[in-house]
């Protein structure tokens, strides 16, 4: 790919087609597995869960597994006890490179012309399935599509997907990458087998960050690992983006409400929105928002989790009994639109951040009936 940007890669870390392994989906990759092997395979899966948990790695590790193989009875006589393909496999190097022929791969493509990703799959990245099923197939007849995330497709994009789906091509396989499946036309979801991936244990957490050779101690993991809260696609993410210190200057500038230290902000925003800091500024984004997300939980009568700075969770307790519920989900919900809003129009993020912390305020400084 170059200097273009993929919108399926996180940061600097392996793309999912270049991974080998796949941490804490057993029971997901082994029904996947049982459905091959019994000559039950459907041609179109959804992959649901959140963000990070290893869809899009299972995603790759079904299309080489059915590209290698292409019949239960050749992965019956290889042994194959899972879905895995050897790194030195052919199979596997061309899927690493991008140039399996049986493989098709749609996502968000890359604007030339505005230098950027696009917000959507459009309808003509979805139309170039046509061509790709029209193609004759390689080895064992399979041709693989796969789509991430199917969140991003607009309806012209759903409605040219359903169409091949409603008629699929023999020995074709999709599989749908979706993070939010309810944001799916709910007749292409009624075409696939859907398949629930679970949040990771920290453990496997664990396994991934020492699998990417993240720098970092056995206490900071598992901190990293808490904050996380099951995808280790955000531990990668939190890791990348130094958001473990981060976590910290953000949460000693939150133990400060109702008030504000407005020095400490303007650090804080003038280091996350500098140019070249996109990855500080998505991850301090993402753990303010999480924050108040805990904050509302934590009114909503759930648990914080363990404190990872000194008396965060009281200080949630206490904000969330100030103020009206409805004021602080109503605040996070602002706060996660202007960010799109800043995105979508390339706005100055150190705004976002400055506005961020003044809604905060402002929310902390009310009182229930005042």
């Amino acid at each position: 790919m170059g200097d273009i940007p993929e919108s399926d890669r996180l940061g600097d870390f392996p793309h999912p087609r270049e991974v080998s392994t796949l941490a804490g989906q057993h029971d997901a990759e082994q029904a996947v597995f049982d459905a091959f092997m019994s000559g039950r395979m459907h041609h179109a899966w959804l992959l649901t869960g959140p963000k990070g948990i290893g869809k899009a790695t299972l995603a790759y590790r079904m299309a080489r597994f059915v590209l290698r193989y292409g019949m239960p009875e050749i992965a019956e006589a290889a042994r194959a006890q899972d879905l895995g393909v050897t790194e030195n496999d052919p199979v596997f190097r061309q899927v690493s490179a991008e140039s399996h022929p049986g493989l098709l791969v749609i996502r968000r493509p890359y604007d030339d012309k505005a230098k950027r990703l696009k917000t959507v799959i459009t309808v003509e990245e979805v139309r170039r399935t046509q061509g790709f099923f029209g193609l004759s197939s390689g080895a064992g007849g399979w041709r693989v599509a796969i789509v991430d995330a199917a969140d991003d497709m607009n309806v012209n994009a759903e409605n040219a997907l359903l169409k091949i789906l409603e008629e699929p091509p023999a020995r074709s396989l999709f599989i749908l990458v979706s993070h939010q499946p309810g944001r799916l036309l709910p007749t292409i979801r009624s075409r696939c087998r859907t398949l629930a991936l679970k949040p990771l244990a920290p453990a496997d957490i664990a396994q991934v960050l020492a699998a990417t050779e993240v720098k970092a101690s056995a206490e900071e993991r598992e901190a990293i690992a808490r904050l996380a809260e099951g995808s280790a696609g955000r531990a990668l993410s939190i890791a990348a983006g130094g958001g473990l210190a981060l976590y910290k200057e953000i949460v000693a500038l939150l133990m400060a409400l109702p008030k504000l230290d407005v020095k400490g902000v303007h650090a804080l925003a003038d280091k996350v929105a500098r140019r070249g800091a996109d990855e500080a500024y998505a991850t301090a984004i993402e753990l303010l928002t999480d924050w108040l997300q805990r904050l509302v939980r934590v009114g909503a009568g759930g648990l914080a989790g363990p404190d990872l700075v000194v008396g965060e969770g009281a200080q949630m307790a206490r904000l969330a009994g100030r103020t009206s519920l409805d004021r602080w989900v109503e605040v996070w919900e602002k706060i996660t639109q202007s960010v799109a809003r800043a995105e979508a129009l390339n706005t100055d993020r150190k705004l976002v951040i400055l506005n961020s912390f003044s809604m905060l305020e402002n929310v902390a400084g009310e009182r229930i009936g005042a």
